[in-house]
């Protein structure tokens, strides 16, 4: 694995499945993206001044939240993180968001639009579940 860092994050590349990740935040607060290449290729790039506004481009992962604003929580948006992202193993913080919850966020939030698709095949693989 090739891996580079900086002050609040880290990136890296497998090159056995060709994925590029990467994590953001510290202590209570962890992002994982599955990031492109491109962002993987600039994000240590000295005029790259906010390295993590771009890691944040990719497709959010996992993302746990202990900052004293409210109670902790974690919303888990690809529940094969931790095959995509073996590298890190982030802590899950308070709550896990249900699957609808998350779902709903998904559709709702600009922010997460990397994760509709995903999230609406996951959706109509577990509706297809319960109707059998």
């Amino acid at each position: 694995m090739i891996f580079k860092e900086g002050i609040g994050w880290k990136c890296c590349y497998d090159p056995e499945t060709g994925l590029y990740t990467a994590r953001t935040g510290g202590g209570g607060n962890v992002d994982l993206y599955e990031i492109t290449k491109e962002i993987f290729d600039q994000v240590d790039d000295p005029g790259i001044e906010w390295p993590t506004r771009l890691i944040s481009q990719g497709r959010h992962l996992f993302m746990s939240v202990d900052d004293r604003c409210g109670p902790p929580y974690t919303v888990v948006f690809d529940e094969d993180y931790k095959k995509i992202c073996p590298w890190t193993e982030p802590q899950i913080a308070g709550k896990i968001w249900s699957e609808e919850m998350t779902d709903a966020a998904v559709e709702v939030f600009a922010s997460e639009e990397n994760n509709r698709e995903q999230r609406r095949a996951k959706k109509a693989q577990r509706e297809k579940k319960k109707s059998e």
